[in-house]
């Protein structure tokens, strides 16, 4: 019995030496990963959380299609939390049909409405699946495993006119890397978050508003400090992103991504250090 252990502690030394010890440490190193996608004007972001919850923020533009069509080629099954940051519909256009593909746990969007047919088929949505919309405001955390995931906005209430200051926007830590994701968010909604002394120090930033000149104030950029700017959007008739705002971010030593000259931006971090599918393009 003594000389079958002796042999056995030796086989398993032996094994465990032929294992790199990098492949040991890899796997235990869990991961966040943001991925900006490329759906055109419009924002998705889809955060794949280090214990495997998914998180959807924005569906694009009315066709979802794109936006179902990369969540199934990243094999997500189901989605523990939908975020509509506001009823424009090149935010919430494509979440009818997320909601349609996949099992839904909760649904989050700020109490400001639209009489859209974006924001009608969003809701419609919701009700056929039987769920709840939970208000996105400051100060609400959604409940995600090993990270740090709260609402720094809105903090007030807006004109109902004026959607866009009623953006939920959320920070999301990982260890000592964080994320914020601004929707379109304008100054008076970002000068508010300041005045409150949200805690919106990040190191990568999702630009408001597609880059408008209206967002992305240099308030916001002194709360913030990003390190990185992630720029969702495409085609179209507004001037986005505008120099104004790429004059901004370059004053501020921020390197900026942009998913209409990149395609989709995936940012992965462990906690510790922070890596991307592609180099900023300024």
């Amino acid at each position: 019995m003594r000389q079958l252990k002796a042999v056995l502690s030796i086989i398993v030394t032996f094994v465990f030496m032929l294992v790199p010890t990098n492949s040991i440490s890899n796997a235990a190193t869990k991961t966040l990963s943001v991925h900006f996608i490329n759906v055109g004007q419009g924002d998705s972001i889809y955060i794949k959380a280090p214990n495997g919850e998914d998180i959807i923020i924005d569906g694009g533009n009315k066709d979802g299609s794109d936006v179902v069509a990369y969540l199934k080629k990243q094999k997500v099954k189901d989605i523990e939390v939908m975020i509509a940051t506001h009823p424009d519909a090149d935010h919430i256009g494509g979440l009818d049909e997320v909601l349609k593909a996949f099992p839904v746990k909760s649904v989050y969007a700020p109490r400001v409405g639209s009489t859209t047919q974006a924001y009608k088929d969003f809701l419609t949505a919701v009700k056929n699946k039987k769920l709840t919309i939970k208000v996105a405001k400051a100060d609400v955390v959604l409940p995600i495993k090993g990270v740090s995931a709260k609402f720094v906005g809105p903090v007030k209430s807006y004109n109902t006119s004026d959607t866009n200051d009623w953006s939920a926007v959320l920070k999301v830590t990982y260890g000592k890397k964080s994320f914020l994701f601004t929707g379109d968010a304008e100054t008076k909604a970002e000068t508010d978050m300041v005045k409150a002394k949200k805690d919106l120090r990040a190191d990568v930033l999702k630009v408001g508003h597609h880059g408008a000149k209206t967002s992305t104030s240099a308030t916001l950029l002194k709360a913030v400090k990003p390190s990185y700017a992630v720029i969702s959007v495409g085609k179209n008739s507004y001037g986005h992103p505008t120099s104004e705002v790429l004059n901004r971010l370059k004053s501020y030593k921020v390197k900026v991504f942009r998913t209409d000259k990149q395609g989709t931006i995936i940012a992965t971090t462990n906690g510790t250090t922070l890596t991307f599918n592609v180099k900023p393009i300024y």
